[in-house]
């Protein structure tokens, strides 16, 4: 009896049609997972809009008492219908982060089916490391919001009042806190291509000078803020980041 060959068994000879099918179902599974995310986050709302209100309550406490909002920390909508986009918005921000464990292992399981047993063994670390660096991308993002608001917000000086809308203020601080999330996976995309030996710990020391460049103009060009202490707050780690995937790389003998 012929049997059927399991799914990374066939990794190895499947066609661009399975490939494609086999993508449908990454997605599919990642899509349930951000809705299973999002139903918690439904749930989880007002504790989260707490959260992320806090930088803008600590940046406009800075603010001479003259730019302040009458209205204090509150948050401005203008339309009836934008309270409950804004909790749509909120709700799936919240599932992606859920669901963000299982995003990465269907990427990896993607990615990796032709691969050997020990380098699909790799899998864990792979997850808990790339989680664990867009956490903490995400805490320096809301680390560094308040100054960076505080700094934006009272730039226009005397005569002007600060009133901000929710919605564009969630879209802010989504923005930041995916910029700093998605950068701060920078090692290990370094790392990575140095286990695949496509970099060398010698070609990243050789192109030290011109990397720490590009992390400049790339933390000016993704900061939504594009304030001096936000950019600075990013480029500064990703440098970091560069000089470990380097010692990294080089203890794996490449």
């Amino acid at each position: 009896m012929k049997l059927i060959p399991k799914r990374r068994e066939r990794a190895t000879t499947m066609s661009i049609v399975e490939h494609l099918e086999e993508l449908r179902y990454r997605l599919t599974i990642c899509i349930i997972a951000v809705g299973v995310g999002a139903v918690v986050g439904w749930f989880l709302f007002p504790g989260v809009m707490n959260y992320l209100r806090g930088p803008f309550c600590d940046a406009i406490a800075v603010l001479p008492e003259s730019q302040q909002p009458p209205s204090g920390c509150s948050l401005l909508f203008t339309g009836p219908v934008e309270p409950f986009l804004i909790r749509l918005k909120v709700v799936f921000f919240i599932g992606l982060g859920v669901a963000l464990p299982v995003v990465l292992w269907q990427f990896w399981a993607f990615v990796t089916p032709g691969m050997t047993r020990r380098e699909r063994k790799l899998a864990v670390p792979f997850v808990a490391s790339s989680l664990g660096l867009f956490l903490l991308g995400a805490w320096f993002a809301m680390l560094t919001l308040p100054r960076g608001l505080a700094f934006l917000l009272g730039f226009a000086g005397e005569g002007f009042v600060v009133f901000l809308t929710a919605s564009r203020y969630i879209s802010f601080v989504m923005l930041l806190i995916a910029a700093f999330g998605i950068s701060f996976e920078f090692p290990l995309a370094l790392i990575f291509l140095g286990w695949a030996g496509v970099l060398s710990s010698r070609t990243l020391r050789d192109f030290r000078r011109y990397t720490i460049l590009g992390i400049a103009l790339f933390a000016a060009v993704i900061t939504p803020s594009q304030d001096p202490y936000t950019m600075l707050m990013l480029m500064v780690p990703m440098v970091v980041f560069y000089e470990v995937a380097i010692l990294i790389i080089r203890g794996m003998k490449k």
